[in-house]
């Protein structure tokens, strides 16, 4: 069995496994990785997702200390990561006062920037427009923007408007994507980060995007492109070509793995089993090595 092969019939991970991505394919660490892996990185960052601020159920009584734990592992991780990503559902019901309450609570990253894209909770009612008030600075269109760090290009998009059933981008986001990237050399390493997969995880639950495969079309010249996104609340990879996703897991509760139910409803779990199933993200990159490091957190 190729490697490709086992990431195929073993994409579910628990939520402590680190993974290396090398030439756009997945390593365990616990095969041998390339000794630069061990050095000083040049780039590391975090991710956290699906916070949920406002969720009152039993999957999870107090999102908000869940939130608080995963903000404070994050500033224990022994360095400062050079920045923070949120990947949507900040909020459950994108009330002002949630949002201003998320607002505060990631004042208290020890990292100089937090970048943040929307989830579909995050605009229920207006579009995004509380979302963009409250966090959208500096960004285009709807939200969309990126940013170069490190020789990395990393890319914030926006999937979570104008929802029919899966993600959608929209004509002028790709329109975007396509300019963003047109005058990088091919061995930029690209970043992309969302809130619903920009890959079929399970079409039936919404969990992909509609347009996605457009906005990816632009990105096949490059020979390292990551993908990160939320939603799901569950870890999950899947490689195609050079191109590798990963959906992260969630600070507030879990949910069903595809096909487990009629839909993706919020899983209570038995007492004191909540934690491992909730988690934050490492990300590093050593410059001049098309490889990038990630490494599952479970809240402790």
């Amino acid at each position: 069995m190729t490697r490709r092969q086992l990431i195929r019939h073993g994409a579910w991970f628990g939520a402590a496994v680190g993974l290396a991505v090398i030439g756009g394919e997945v390593l365990s660490h616990a095969a041998p990785v390339p000794t630069a892996m061990e050095s000083r990185p040049t780039l590391r960052f975090a991710q956290i997702s699906d916070s949920h601020i406002g969720f009152n159920g039993t999957a999870n009584p107090d999102v908000t200390a869940s939130f608080d734990r995963a903000i404070d592992q994050i500033n224990n991780l022994g360095y400062r990561p050079d920045f923070v990503i949120h990947t949507g559902d900040l909020t459950h019901l994108a009330t002002p006062a949630q949002f201003d309450q998320v607002k505060q609570m990631m004042r208290r990253l020890d990292t100089p920037h937090v970048f943040t894209v929307p989830g579909e909770h995050d605009s229920v009612d207006d579009a995004g427009q509380k979302y963009r008030a409250a966090f959208g600075a500096g960004t285009r269109g709807d939200g969309w923007y990126s940013f170069d760090i490190a020789g990395v290009h990393v890319i914030g998009l926006v999937n979570t408007l104008n929802l029919k059933k899966l993600g959608h981008l929209g004509a002028d986001q790709l329109e975007f994507v396509e300019k963003d990237v047109a005058s990088l050399s091919a061995d930029t390493p690209i970043i992309v980060f969302s809130h619903i997969p920009l890959f079929a995880m399970y079409p039936q639950w919404g969990w992909g995007t509609d347009d996605a495969t457009q906005a990816l079309s632009y990105l096949r010249r490059f020979s390292s492109v990551t993908c990160l996104n939320g939603h799901v609340h569950q870890l999950f990879s899947k490689t195609e070509d050079n191109v590798t996703f990963y959906s992260g897991t969630t600070t507030a509760y879990p949910l069903p793995r595809p096909g487990d139910g009629s839909a993706p409803k919020p899983l209570t779990l038995p007492a004191g089993k909540l934690h491992d199933a909730l988690g934050i993200r490492e990300v590093s990159y050593n410059r001049g090595r098309q490889v990038l490091a990630l490494k599952e957190e479970t809240l402790q």
